[in-house]
């Protein structure tokens, strides 16, 4: 009588570990590969946290690896993706032109893709691309940048990556605006590649350069908390309007303590998640749930006004 006690317990524990096990498998969609740029700046770090979270809510596996604006490091990712039989890639392209190739070889692999953040520069290949409104942030910006520095002053600007459309897109953005006053007058423009260290140095190459200047527009928070490093070393940053683009946690402590007048906010916790839902559904169904392939989500502006409706990383209440 004990042994068949004992025979029926370890049954049960057998068809428990195998109800565990079968719930698992169900709950297991597949892996979902995701490539973001450089995770030491909070805007990509943020980008691949939200996006791997909304896939494993999801029931899927996820990862998420770093390419640091290398189409080689990108390549490699990729095929790691196809290795891994990766049902879908969630991708911030390294090079506008210079991704195209890596995209392509996770299609013919039967992998879809989709793109968040930057584009790249063909149609028809990605499944979605889901990039901030970056006209419409860098007018915002320009806008809070006169309204904060006034329509007759000398300044500079600091440029993201040449391979990065977005840089190209903000710094038209902000041309178009600051172009209608003609008291504003641009004394030098630097590029700083996104990055904090370069944006801290290029600032400190102008200061070097004698210039004397009222304000600093720049296409990122990161360069420009590094040039606002490099205004105070120099006792300069009084009176030196600085505008930001992101709206990342420093800038936003920034603006809160007066260094930077503003931060464009990026939308990034919104499309991130928004395109691993969107590779959610076309794994489903073999169709995309949205009807145009690129697909714009619109900035907001932080302010000393506002900065205390920042709740958490790149997310502004309404």
């Amino acid at each position: 009588m004990l042994m068949k006690g004992k025979c029926l317990l370890i049954a049960a524990a057998l068809a428990t570990l195998s109800l565990f096990a079968s719930v698992a498998l169900a709950q297991d969609q597949g892996l979902i590969s995701i490539i973001v740029n450089d995770t030491s700046n909070p805007y990509w770090f943020t980008e691949g946290k939200i996006a791997k979270a909304t896939a494993e809510d999801l029931g899927y596996r996820a990862n998420v690896s770093s390419h640091k604006g290398d189409t080689n490091a990108e390549s490699n990712q990729v095929d790691t993706a196809i290795t891994n039989q990766a049902k879908a890639i969630i991708l911030d392209p390294a090079n506008a032109n210079g991704s195209i190739g890596a995209v392509r070889k996770a299609v013919n692999a039967g992998i879809p893709v989709f793109i968040v953040n930057a584009e790249i520069n063909v149609q028809g290949l990605a499944k979605a691309q889901l990039v901030s409104n970056n006209a419409q942030g860098a007018a915002l910006g320009a806008q809070q940048w006169v309204q904060s520095l006034g329509d007759k002053a000398d300044y500079v600007e600091l440029k993201g990556a040449p391979a990065d459309n977005n840089a190209a897109t903000r710094s038209n953005g902000y041309r178009t605006v600051l172009g209608q006053y003609p008291d504003l007058v641009q004394v030098a423009s630097e590029v700083g590649n996104w990055n904090r260290t370069q944006g801290y140095n290029k600032m400190q190459s102008m200061l070097q350069a004698n210039l004397d200047i009222d304000g600093v527009i720049s296409g990122n928070d990161e360069m420009a908390l590094g040039a606002i490093a490099a205004l105070k070393q120099a006792g300069k940053l009084d009176g030196v309007v600085v505008g930001g683009f992101d709206g990342s946690p420093d800038a936003v402590e920034a603006v809160r303590d007066g260094e930077m007048a503003y931060t464009v906010l990026q939308p990034v916790a919104i499309f991130s998640a928004a395109a691993v839902r969107q590779a959610d559904h076309f794994i489903k169904t073999g169709k995309t749930s949205v009807g145009q392939e690129k697909q714009l989500f619109d900035c907001a502006l932080i302010t000393p006004d506002n900065a205390d409706r920042y709740t958490s990383p790149f997310v502004l209440e309404q």
